[in-house]
């Protein structure tokens, strides 16, 4: 890679890592350790095409979701994931909700398999339509639909407590956190 290539990719690196990041950790169940090798993996994929790719964010995006795919069918034994415990006593109120929630929904997240976790990631925390998560997992729109159906039945039975939390339901916990375990027509 040439010096102007080199300084392309830091600025890119610098700029979106922690977007991409966020992508990895909600991929990898929460673990923040899986998320930070997923994408410094991605990461090094991409340097080696860096002077190839028309469109950085979404060819590194890409890269994670198909490694995170692979994961999958290598069939790992699912490793336990640690949390913390939420703030104690002395912490606003409000913000204590919203960290046990988000607690709770990593926890349930984490549950889920890695094939349901990654259609809920890519449909509601990145937005995408159905047809692009086909696309992007190889698989039909009827199982990107089915497999959100069933993802979301198993997080309201792991969680039942985030069911309360919709659109508007803290004011201080984003949306889109949460967003999964709203009712869908």
């Amino acid at each position: 890679m040439n010096a102007e290539g080199l300084e392309s990719f830091r600025d890119f690196v610098d700029s979106r890592s922690s977007a991409l990041l966020k992508t990895a950790v909600l991929l990898c169940g929460g673990d923040r350790h899986a998320g930070e090798d997923l994408l410094q993996n991605a990461l090094a994929k991409a340097a080696g095409r860096w002077q190839r790719i028309d469109e950085p964010e979404a060819y590194v995006r890409q890269i994670l979701y198909r490694q995170q795919v692979s994961r999958w069918r290598l069939k790992w034994r699912r490793r336990e994931v640690s949390v913390a415990e939420p703030p104690e006593a002395g912490a606003d109120v409000d913000a204590a909700s919203a960290a046990e929630l988000r607690l709770v929904m990593r926890e349930a997240l984490s549950r889920l398999t890695a094939r349901q976790r990654t259609v809920l990631v890519l449909r509601y925390f990145e937005d995408l339509p159905e047809a692009d998560v086909a696309r992007i997992l190889g698989c039909s729109v009827g199982t990107v639909r089915s497999t959100t159906h069933r993802s979301l039945a198993r997080l309201r039975v792991l969680a039942p407590e985030l069911a309360a939390v919709g659109p508007h339901g803290a004011d201080d916990v984003p949306s889109r956190d949460f967003s999964p375990v709203e009712a869908r027509p």
